[in-house]
Parts: structure tokens; C-alpha cells; sequence
């Protein structure tokens, strides 16, 4: 080869890693301005998250438009960033960790994660908030993905595009940030989206079962909200309340995180019993341990 052939590849290899550095700048750019945006919240909710009526610092947000439903949970949690960054946003282990998140939740039924060289996937089967066979339940096929990284934050996306019942475009979002003192600041999204059938079902199922069930937030004569809204509200709690259990049991022995999971996520369900309560404890705990047996085996 001709040095003049050597140049021309050698330029085209330079300008190739440019490139890469470029992308590389602008990820880690993007990461650090969503840390200072997220530091800047939980400073602007730091009088919220001492004083509300949760008792633990969290604040929950929602919203309802048209087609669309959205809660948020700000929180902060007594969990060294690096501890919550190593368990629900680690290339390999994450999905299957999210997946032992995941389960806590009445409505899951089974949740089993895979990884490729196509990325992370979270197969995850819902249904009702009672012991139920899985050809009875319905799978929600989520694509795992961490969004950004850096040495103080993290964003992790879980995103499924069909979900039952016509409702589509589900999203759990988490990004955390480090607030110093062995403390992460948390941000959770849970959303989704749905059509006529969605609608029709959500208007069945609050007008007849969910008639008494409310959310957290209280409108202007001071009643907790119920509706759709109410439907997220409780949702995005639990959760935020199934995260929370599982970064809680990582300093258990390893024979024990299961059950300590479980029971610390109906305790804490408990605590807000108004609107999250269900079944008895009992009945929980050996449903789930049940669910959680049959995810060790099943497809």
C-alpha cells in the first residue's frame, strides 16, 4: 500500500475516534447536567421531604392527561449511590435484580430477565392481586436499558410498548444522584399510556371493584383523590416502596433477602393501609412465596 493510502486511513481512523470521543463528552455532558438538575430538586424539596404526611422523605407527584398517566416519587434513601448504582443499574446484573423489585408488587405474577448482545429484556406477567395460573395472566415484555452513567448519577429506563387492555408505552424510570453521607436522592417514574379499551376497562374496574380506593393526594375540599389518578398514585408507591425493600435486604444473608423483602414491602404497605392495603399479611406472603418459587422454573 502506497503511503498516500496509509494517510487516507489512518485520517479516516482519527476522525472515526473523534467521533466516538464526541458521543462519549456529549453522554457524560448530558449525565452531569442531569445531576445538577436533580440535586437542584432535592434542594428545592428538601422542606417537603423532612415534614409530610408519608413520615419518611418522599414526595409523590401525578398527573392525567387525555391518553396518558403519570406518577413520580422523589425520595431520599440511607443507601450509599454506589450500593443503589451497583444493584438496578449494572449492565449484567440489573434486569434480573429489577426483576426481584418487580416481584414484590401485588399485580406481579412472574418476571424473568435476559440478557444479549441485543441488550437486557424483563419478561413480566400481571394479573390479579390473588394466587393465579400464568396462562391466565398477561406478559408485559420490557427492554432494559441504562440511559447514562457517571460517578454521582444514573438513570436506568425500563420501557414495554404494548401492555393489557390496550394500554401501551409503559415506562419505569429511575435516576439517582448522590446527596453525600451514605444518602442517594431518587427519582421514579411509572407511566403508560392507553386507548378506548384501556379507558373503558380503568372507568369498569373504578366504577365496581375500585369504587372506594383512593390516592394520595388530596383535592381542594381535602378528600384523597380516586380515579385513574389515584390508580398511578398507588402504583408508583408500590413501587418505590418494592425498591426501597430490596436495596434494604442486600446487607441480610443471602438466605434470608427473599423473605425479608416480602415482609418488609407489606409492612411498609401497611403504613398506608387507606390506600395500598389489600390482603392479609399472610395471605401475601405466601402468595409470593409461591410466585416466587414458580419464577425460578417457569418460561
Amino acid at each position: 500500500m502506497s503511503t498516500l493510502g496509509i494517510m487516507r486511513i489512518l485520517k479516516r481512523l482519527a476522525l472515526v475516534a473523534l467521533a466516538l470521543l464526541g458521543l462519549s463528552l456529549g453522554a457524560l455532558t448530558w449525565a452531569d447536567d442531569n445531576a445538577t438538575a436533580l440535586k437542584e430538586k432535592y434542594d428545592a424539596l428538601a422542606p417537603q421531604l423532612q415534614s409530610n404526611v408519608f413520615h419518611r422523605p418522599i414526595h409523590l407527584d401525578s398527573e392525567e392527561t387525555q391518553n396518558t398517566l403519570k406518577g413520580d416519587i422523589y425520595a431520599v434513601v440511607d443507601y450509599p449511590f454506589a450500593t443503589v448504582n451497583n444493584a438496578l443499574n449494572d449492565p449484567q446484573q440489573g434486569p434480573a435484580n429489577w426483576c426481584e423489585v418487580l416481584i414484590l408488587h401485588l399485580n406481579t405474577k412472574y418476571c424473568h430477565a435476559s440478557v444479549s448482545g441485543n441488550g437486557a429484556t424483563i419478561s413480566m406477567n400481571v394479573g390479579k392481586k390473588t394466587e393465579q395460573e400464568l396462562g391466565d395472566t398477561y406478559r408485559v415484555q420490557f427492554n432494559y436499558r441504562s440511559v447514562a452513567t457517571s460517578a454521582n448519577y444514573f438513570q436506568v429506563d425500563l420501557g414495554a410498548a404494548t401492555g393489557p387492555l390496550s394500554t401501551k408505552d409503559y415506562r419505569i424510570v429511575l435516576e439517582a444522584v448522590d446527596i453525600g453521607k451514605g444518602r442517594t436522592f431518587l427519582h421514579l417514574t411509572y407511566s403508560y399510556g392507553f386507548g378506548t379499551a384501556g379507558r373503558l376497562a380503568m372507568k369498569a374496574y373504578l366504577a365496581t371493584i375500585g369504587s372506594e380506593k383512593v390516592g394520595f393526594t388530596k383535592n381542594t375540599s381535602g378528600d384523597y383523590i380516586g380515579g385513574v389518578r389515584g390508580l398511578v398514585e398507588r402504583n408508583t408507591m408500590r413501587y418505590y416502596l418494592a425498591i426501597d425493600a430490596y436495596l434494604g435486604s442486600l446487607s441480610a444473608p443471602a438466605d434470608k433477602r427473599v423473605d425479608q423483602r416480602f415482609a418488609t414491602w407489606f409492612d411498609a404497605t401497611e403504613q398506608y393501609r387507606r390506600q395500598l392495603h389489600e390482603l392479609d399479611r399472610q395471605e401475601y406472603l405466601e402468595m409470593k412465596k409461591n410466585e416466587y418459587q414458580r419464577q425460578q422454573t417457569a418460561q
